[in-house]
C-alpha cells in the first residue's frame, strides 16, 4: 500500500489528529499545489489542482497543526465530488 492510499484512508476514518502536513502530502500526491499568493495571507490557505484550476480553500489550523474534524470532512466531500477519491 502507497503512502498516498494510507494517506487517503486515514482521512477517510476522520481522526481527531490529522496534521497539516499529512493533508499538504495528500493533496500534492492528488495534484494539487499550495497557494501562497493573493487571498490567501493570514490564516487563509488555498490549494489549486494543476489541472483542472480546482481551488480548496481552508483556515489555516492553530495554535497547533491538527486539523478540526469541520476541515476534513470539507475536504472529503469535495475530493469525492472532484473524483479524486
Amino acid at each position: 500500500m502507497s503512502q498516498k492510499e494510507k494517506l487517503i484512508i486515514r482521512l477517510l476514518s476522520k481522526p481527531r489528529d490529522f496534521r497539516y502536513s499529512e493533508l499538504v502530502s495528500l493533496l500534492g500526491s492528488l495534484g494539487y499545489q499550495e497557494v501562497k499568493t493573493g487571498r490567501t495571507s493570514g490564516s487563509r490557505i488555498a490549494f489549486c489542482h494543476a489541472k483542472t484550476r480546482h481551488i480548496i480553500r481552508l483556515h489555516w489550523p492553530h495554535p497547533g497543526d491538527i486539523l478540526k474534524i469541520y476541515q476534513l470532512e470539507m475536504t472529503i466531500d469535495v475530493l469525492k465530488m472532484e473524483g479524486l477519491i
